[in-house]
């Protein structure tokens, strides 16, 4: 059976109201908003011994069509991989150990390590790719569960590209990599579909974030950013169809956590997705990269 989520995932509020509903593949996908502080999250979703099957089984072959790498596949993960790495590059001077959540096939592992010379690790709980990334000899785990149970030294840079939004506690997740397994000084990249200009709502998406509540999510975890951009890389010149974000845990103490609510979500969310319809009909080819 789905779960209902009976409070908001970023302030716990229990008022929210219905905010989009659809069909995705075949599946009904809900999504509310929050009336407190402006999140959009899935409600009803998936159970999480039922996101367990489906990430290890059928994920990959459920949203990218093969369990094998693809050419598309791979030069969208390349091109990722490159923008990452030049978001970064001029503000992280080195990198000693990086561990990346969600690393597919591992070519952003295999990328970062090109440049800065780093030691290598990934989570992947997809069987077919985390088996590609070892036979490129690289070292993934299935679980962070499994990566703790054997490795034990913290992380200086810890990654997660399109998967905070798959997270049925972001805030919960990120507050146990800051705390168990990042280095106190470390980095935290993120990426993340952006509400306002991608289509986002599909059933492997737990919540869609704006720029604001994709920051106070950061904030109420224990992070300050240091840099966030909006951009479309590697598919388009025009859409700002992501979100991407660095971060720093937070020196001393936890603070206290203000909340600064998201307004006017829907209005923003038919503006931003109205402007991105006309660019794709008034510049196609470079709305949309080939």
């Amino acid at each position: 059976m789905p779960e209902n989520v009976r409070t908001c995932l970023l302030c716990g509020s229990d008022r929210s109201r219905l905010f989009d509903q659809r069909e995705f593949r075949g599946h009904s996908v809900i999504n509310r908003l929050c009336l407190n502080c402006g999140l959009v999250y899935q409600s009803p979703r998936m159970t999480e011994a039922e996101a367990n099957v489906f990430y290890a089984e059928e994920y990959r072959l459920f949203n990218e069509g093969s369990d094998d790498p693809t050419s598309r596949n791979l030069k969208d993960q390349r091109g990722r991989a490159e923008s990452l790495y030049t978001f970064i590059q001029s503000v992280v001077p080195g990198v000693s150990r990086h561990l990346d959540i969600g690393c597919s096939f591992g070519l952003l592992l295999q990328r970062f390590a090109e440049s800065y010379h780093n030691q290598p690790l990934g989570i992947e709980p997809g069987v077919g790719h985390r088996t590609h990334a070892n036979k490129e000899g690289l070292t993934v785990y299935a679980t962070l569960d499994e990566l703790e149970k054997r490795e034990k030294e913290r992380f200086d840079l810890v990654s997660l590209s399109h998967v905070l939004e798959h997270l049925p506690d972001p805030v919960g997740y990120l507050v146990h990599l800051r705390e168990t397994l990042m280095d106190k000084v470390g980095w935290l990249l993120l990426e993340v579909p952006n509400l306002y200009a991608h289509d986002s709502f599909e059933v492997a998406h737990l919540v869609s974030y704006s720029r604001r509540t994709l920051m106070q999510t950061l904030e109420k975890a224990g992070f300050e950013i240091v840099r966030l951009e909006r951009h479309g890389r590697p598919r388009s010149k025009l859409l700002p169809l992501y979100l991407t974000v660095l971060a720093r845990p937070l020196p001393g103490a936890p603070r206290t956590w203000n909340l600064l609510p998201e307004k006017r979500v829907a209005f923003k969310r038919r503006v931003g997705m109205l402007r991105r319809r006309l660019l794709e009909r008034l510049f196609p080819k470079q709305a949309w990269l080939a």
